[in-house]
């Protein structure tokens, strides 16, 4: 059974994948050419000046830097793009169902499509929404080189703490389950995971490289975009997920009861 809800998990994450690269292509590809145009020009606008060999130095080692490119813009925005969409969200797909196979049947009265759509909203917003609250993406032209090692080294330990707080949270309120009800239970294990999120968002330090004349509106966008693809991939995940496994586990049953 495992399995087959393995291959399941990843043929739905395949789909997600697609989906949210269609997504991604027309509406965040617009706001990376911005940023990267952005980019350019600011650098431009801070060059010192040259006298003429210098220039031509520049140019002649410009020259060299671009036929040295190993992977062009386009290449980036159409195969590159689809290519890590895809593989993210297969790979996803595979852990979600080895997921679901752990969780299904612990959760209350929830049959198959149930537990996904609901294992597929908690980790949209333990993986996703919440560290996005906290270390929201930046397009390019923002951030510093330096320092993108200490920022994702905080990133992923947000997510780590999201993640563990989110585990915490489902088991509590499956210990609360039996003398508080479903309802209360789930009521007091999300605050639970709220307190701890909101602790974790004050004592991690905050980063913001912003350019103090980059555009809003474009910041903006570039995270609206990141974000809707992460919305995508997990709401996906979670209704055609669902359904395959119910396919898988719900209607063979029904057909053996008929049968009987």
């Amino acid at each position: 059974m495992i399995r087959n809800l393995l291959i399941r998990g990843m043929v739905a994450g395949l789909v997600a994948g697609l989906i949210s690269f269609g997504f991604a292509r027309g509406f965040g590809e617009p706001s990376v050419a911005r940023a990267i145009a952005f980019e350019e020009q600011h650098e431009h606008a801070q060059a010192p000046a040259h006298d003429h060999h210098d220039e031509a130095a520049a140019a002649q080692s410009h020259s060299h830097g671009d036929d040295e490119e190993l992977v062009s813009r386009d290449t980036q925005a159409g195969l590159g793009l689809l290519t890590g969409v895809v593989v993210f969200g297969t790979a996803l797909g595979g852990i979600f169902s080895l997921i679901f196979a752990l969780a299904y049947g612990r959760l209350g009265s929830l049959h198959a499509r149930g537990t996904s759509v609901l294992l597929a909203l908690i980790g949209f917003v333990s993986v996703a929404l919440v560290p996005f609250i906290k270390y929201p993406p930046n397009p390019p032209a923002v951030g510093n080189a330096e320092t993108i090692g200490p920022r994702t080294a905080l990133f992923f330990g947000m997510v780590a703490i999201s993640i563990v707080g989110a585990v915490f949270a489902v088991y509590a309120q499956r210990r609360l389950q039996a003398r508080r009800g479903n309802w209360n239970a789930a009521l007091i294990a999300a605050a639970g995971y709220v307190v701890l999120m909101v602790i974790a968002q004050v004592a991690l330090p905050s980063v913001d490289e912003v350019p103090a004349d980059f555009s809003a509106s474009l910041l903006w966008n570039f995270r609206l975009t990141a974000v809707g693809i992460q919305a995508l991939i997990w709401a996906t995940l979670g209704l055609l997920f669902g359904a395959l496994a119910s396919r898988e586990l719900e209607r063979p049953a029904a057909r053996r009861m008929a049968a009987a």
